[in-house]
């Protein structure tokens, strides 16, 4: 451990000041690197995971190529010299021992459960970033979606390979309502073909998630009761937005409405 925080001693040896404004951002979590990418100025990002660059796991894919990957490790980035490493959800305590020695700083956003977490996320890494008008043009939009968000939800089934689904409590639920989508209430995580034939929802929300990959979830979503199911609107999500439940889906949101008003 001495080693490797030396190693990182030497690295951050050239970063800015921690009151400033950062200049060489890293982030070590797609769910951060996504935040980072919607908010920092083009100058200031350093590194993003592989995650990030990968199409399949979000639509921010080309901005993320702009920048040197990281695999997720305090190591790797910290190899770029970063003045800022933003993560999320903690990780491992000689990480943040190492972090803490050494001086470095280090931004660890909380996983969201409500959009109100959602909201200061955007909060505390515009802050910290010095991209507060970014966060606050951000933070606008999701305020006019939730003000003017329909009062009746449409009885809804999320539905992902496998017979995923969400809770209706869940943030998903929360951002569904967004929308006008009212999730079912359903026991567990997994929807049943039978569930879906017997009692059909008025709403089919589908997440195309890794949609061309064969595999055996991706093959359950083939099936008739689960591609349409009788007198129910079949809707397809972008399911790359789903997997942080971020800020992504504001615009996912703004677009269901338009679908369900057509």
């Amino acid at each position: 451990m001495r080693a490797f925080a030396s190693f990182l001693a030497a690295s951050l040896a050239l970063a800015a000041p921690a009151e400033a404004a950062p200049r060489r951002v890293a982030s070590l979590n797609l769910c951060t690197d996504e935040l980072v990418l919607m908010l920092a100025a083009p100058g200031q990002i350093v590194s993003v995971t592989h995650l990030a660059q990968d199409p399949a796991e979000t639509p921010l894919w080309r901005q993320a190529r702009r920048h040197r990957r990281n695999d997720g490790s305090l190591l790797s980035a910290a190899a770029l010299r970063p003045d800022l490493i933003v993560t999320m959800g903690g990780g491992a305590r000689d990480r943040q021992r190492i972090a803490g020695r050494i001086g470095m700083r280090m931004l660890d956003l909380s996983f969201a459960a409500t959009l109100d977490d959602v909201a200061a996320n955007i909060r505390r890494l515009a802050a910290a970033l010095g991209r507060e008008a970014a966060g606050e043009a951000l933070l606008v939009r999701l305020a006019a979606l939730r003000e003017t968000a329909p009062r009746a939800g449409i009885d809804t089934i999320w539905l992902g390979g496998g017979g995923r689904t969400v809770a209706r409590d869940s943030l998903d639920g929360q951002w569904m309502a967004l929308a006008g989508l009212n999730q079912r209430r359903l026991s567990g995580d997994r929807v049943s073909l039978e569930t879906l034939l017997a009692r059909p929802p008025r709403v089919l929300l589908r997440s195309d998630y890794r949609q061309g990959q064969f595999s055996g979830q991706q093959r359950w979503l083939g099936h008739p009761a689960a591609s349409r199911t009788r007198g129910a609107m079949s809707l397809a999500t972008d399911g790359r937005r789903w997997t942080c439940s971020g800020p992504l889906l504001i615009d996912e949101m703004a677009r269901l409405r338009q679908e369900l008003a057509r």
